[in-house]
């Protein structure tokens, strides 16, 4: 159920009505017409902008539309009062009996309350975290691969297909570094002092390798020159730590559709056949890009590069895809990369990149507009960066990883879930400040144990029920007289549920899985709101000495807790059912 669709398709069908009966010129396009809270709630509880955006091309003002609207909609049992405000606004107030119909479908829907068509089956690939495999996942990985994971939840929720991919970075320079440092490691494990010059990646974390080289290799590969092990050590060295990506993944509840990797682009024409394509449409040419702003004509040498035509798309500059020397550019194997995802059939692609990212979205999107003429939309996210403290003060962990705190450490400091719902507390855009001490507190300020205490707070109403000898199942709550229910407070409760389909279509639209970390937050307020109020208020305890009251006070609070379980799915995080 989603009551603002409902209430959209009532006001479009009025609408419709009004242009049979010629009330409304023919061709009118209801598009835009859109039903949604006021923004002040004193004004009643929807708003259309039906009027106003009608008015222009039927001719007519917009006050005298609004007036035949809502002389209609009054007419339907579920509008309790339809008024026309200022020039032509026109707000709702709804029976209460719509209200109770939301709070019956929450209990008879349950996990599929709030789900969306919206997606309609349109396929989506959404690549995240895509860490160069050179060493263990760092806390900046954390928030991409918690937005990543939890946006494909959220497209699913919303009726789309949604494969998550991660990009294995294993065709440059680094790799080879990752080689050599495994190399060290290795000798190390032979009894050897490791040179870890500068240069190289001196963190612990090499020092497993190392044994499990020697272990395969003996002391064969010592004093042999770099090329009689560099190939087969940088396979090696690289499928370990893909191995601990994994499981560093998995510690976080992350689980990937599709690993791809950038070195089989090379050698077998991927990369060729999409800088051909773009030939093929005039989108690459031999030329000589101008200086970068800042350079000046003795640190700026001028060279004949093959480019791609970007800013065809929209990009500020064009773009080289092979050097002078005739080797790729590290743009051209993602060019391949993308153009193979369109080739898979996907109607939709989106990136969760690192805030270092950001001069690469125009390009990308450029590249993936010509190779899909125009056809496949592609959204980047960038994720800022998180700052880790504690007690206010900067925190640093292990130095297993050499210079920065990973993936494995935060989630063993805070927890899987609580990690998951903090670094959605903020837009991707936004930069995160993680304290250890807050995250884990008990207390309003802290999101994550709000959401979450409210929902134990729940589960020990229905304990205290079942204790109580009443059936709380969700098949008896189901039919419950919910006309019991009518004081403003279990009103708002129930608007307050309502909200959630809405809000899980503007999130999936917007891509912006945060939206509903700050939705189950508001929910969260109100349940604590309607439970301090029973304090003072003894007919707004759930649990009263009449049976059907019980049980109807009850399913308002089930329903709640349905849709926190949803959201919390969404997030990637597991409801608790008590707090310790």
């Amino acid at each position: 159920m989603n009551l603002f669709a409902d209430l959209r398709a009532l006001v479009v069908a009025e609408l419709t009505a009004m242009t049979a009966e010629g009330a409304l010129p023919q061709g009118l396009d209801f598009a835009n017409v859109a039903v949604e809270p006021p923004r002040d709630p004193a004004h009643g509880d929807m708003a259309t902008n039906a009027a106003m955006v009608l008015a222009k091309p039927a001719g007519l003002a917009p006050r005298a539309i609004a007036e035949a609207l809502a002389a209609r909609l009054g007419a339907d049992p579920r509008i309790k009062e339809a008024s026309v405000a200022g020039p032509g606004f026109l707000n709702l107030r709804l029976s209460d009996l719509v209200w109770q119909d939301v709070i019956l479908s929450a209990l008879t829907e349950g996990a599929g309350f709030g789900r969306s068509t919206l997606g309609a089956g349109r396929r989506v690939n959404v690549e995240f975290v895509s860490a160069n495999p050179t060493g263990p996942m760092h806390v900046g990985h954390v928030r991409g691969a918690v937005v990543g994971d939890a946006l494909s939840n959220l497209l699913a929720f919303a009726g789309y297909d949604v494969t998550r991919e991660y990009y294995i970075n294993d065709g440059g320079a680094q790799v080879d570094v990752l080689a050599r440092s495994a190399y060290e490691r290795y000798r190390e494990a032979n009894g050897l002092s490791p040179e870890i010059r500068e240069g190289l990646y001196p963190g612990d974390y090499l020092i497993p390798v190392g044994e499990a080289l020697k272990a395969r290799f003996g002391d064969s590969l010592l004093n042999q020159p770099e090329e009689a092990w560099l190939a087969q050590i940088r396979e090696i060295a690289t499928e370990l730590m893909m191995a601990e990506i994994r499981s560093d993944l998995a510690l976080l509840g992350v689980q990937m559709d599709v690993y791809s990797s950038e070195k089989a682009l090379y050698g077998t024409g991927k990369i060729e056949a999409a800088i051909q394509t773009l030939r093929d449409h005039d989108l690459i040419y031999e030329g000589v890009l101008e200086p970068p702003k800042g350079k000046t004509p003795e640190d700026w040498e001028p060279r004949v590069q093959t480019l791609f035509r970007s800013t065809a798309h929209g990009d500020d500059v064009d773009r080289p895809v092979m050097k002078s020397d005739g080797s790729w550019t590290y743009f051209a194997p993602d060019i391949a990369y993308h153009f193979d995802k369109v080739q898979r059939g996907f109607d939709e692609l989106i990136d969760i990149f690192g805030a270092d990212h950001g001069g690469y979205v125009k390009r990308m999107k450029a590249a993936v507009a010509a190779l899909s003429n125009a056809r496949v939309p592609l959204d980047i996210k960038l994720i800022q960066l998180v700052k880790l403290y504690k007690n206010g003060e900067p925190f640093k962990m292990s130095k297993r990883a050499g210079t920065f705190v990973t993936l494995r450490d935060v989630v063993n400091e805070a927890g899987a879930d609580v990690t998951r719902f903090i670094m959605l507390t903020r837009k991707n855009d936004v930069a995160l400040d993680f304290d250890f001490a807050k995250v884990l507190e008990q207390s309003k300020d802290n999101p994550v144990f709000y959401v979450q205490y409210a929902n134990a707070r729940i589960n020990s109403v229905l304990r205290k029920a079942r204790e109580a000898g009443i059936d709380v199942s969700d098949a008896t709550l189901a039919k419950a007289d919910l006309s019991i229910l009518t004081h403003p407070a279990e009103i708002d409760m129930a608007q307050a549920i309502a909200e959630f389909p809405r809000e899980v279509e503007i999130a999936a639209k917007g891509n912006e899985p945060h939206r509903i970390a700050f939705y189950l937050y508001e929910l969260a307020s109100e349940l604590h709101g309607l439970w301090n109020k029973g304090n003072d208020d003894v007919s707004l305890r759930f649990v009263q000495d009449d049976k059907a009251t019980t049980q109807a006070k009850i399913a308002l609070a089930r329903a709640t807790g349905v849709v926190i379980s949803n959201g919390l799915a969404i997030l990637g995080v597991k409801p608790v059912e008590e707090m310790r």
